[in-house]
């Protein structure tokens, strides 16, 4: 009898290749930016930003303005009953006639004043509450806004419904949606395009008045150690 041959007899047994560092097809980014998303219709949808109160603002300065009002209608009337002013409307009042314009506290009071006078101008010109992100007006009667962090988390919910994110950071600008995820399977292309579709529909589901532009970013998870 013939023994049978080890050749026959044995198979080859399966190698498992060890996956690139970088990920699948050696990719370890992807990324793309797109202008703003067409989400409105009409021109009639577009709103400006909200008005800030400023009334923190606006109660400093009340404070202040009646502070020294009281203080010099004090002295003024403390005069006018007789008694002497008071030392230090007697001091500012010399200080002032007496300095000349080059002095350097005339130069350094003249300086903050400008400082506030040009602060609050600056708060009256602007709007504020960039925060807040106005949104599409259907009925003339009220007016919606959405606060960024809450579109963030918004859109961050929707990021993670699509397969292969692992995590995901959403910063939600005035005209830019910054969108970074992390992917630990699945061709990140794919994973790209798949948040691409999904990010885009929840923008448009946000009802903003104007449409932000989109940047999507997918790379792959860091080593650890």
């Amino acid at each position: 009898m013939s023994e049978p041959q080890g050749s026959e007899s044995t198979r080859k047994i399966p190698v498992l290749e060890k996956p690139d560092e970088t990920g699948a097809l050696g990719q370890s980014a992807s990324a793309a930016a797109y202008e703003p998303l067409n989400t409105v219709d009409d021109e009639d949808g577009r709103q400006g930003r909200f008005w800030s109160a400023r009334r923190v603002t606006g109660g400093v300065l009340a404070t202040v303005l009646l502070v020294a009002a009281g203080a010099f209608l004090y002295d003024v009337v403390a005069v006018r009953a007789g008694r002497s002013a008071l030392y230090w409307r007697t001091w500012l009042a010399r200080q002032l006639a007496e300095r000349p314009l080059d002095d350097t506290a005339v130069l350094v009071g003249a300086s903050i004043a400008a400082a506030a006078g040009l602060w609050l101008i600056v708060l009256a010109a602007t709007p504020g509450l960039r925060d807040v992100l106005p949104m599409r007006r259907t009925h003339a009667d009220v007016r919606a806004g959405l606060h960024r962090t809450a579109a963030a988390m918004a859109l961050r919910d929707r990021a993670m419904e699509v397969a292969g994110v692992q995590s995901v950071r959403v910063r939600v600008k005035r005209r830019k949606v910054d969108v970074r995820a992390v992917s630990h399977f699945r061709e990140l292309d794919d994973v790209r395009a798949d948040l691409d579709v999904t990010l885009s529909d929840g923008i448009k589901g946000l009802g903003l008045s104007r449409s932000p532009a989109l940047s999507v970013r997918v790379a792959r998870p860091g080593r650890k150690g």
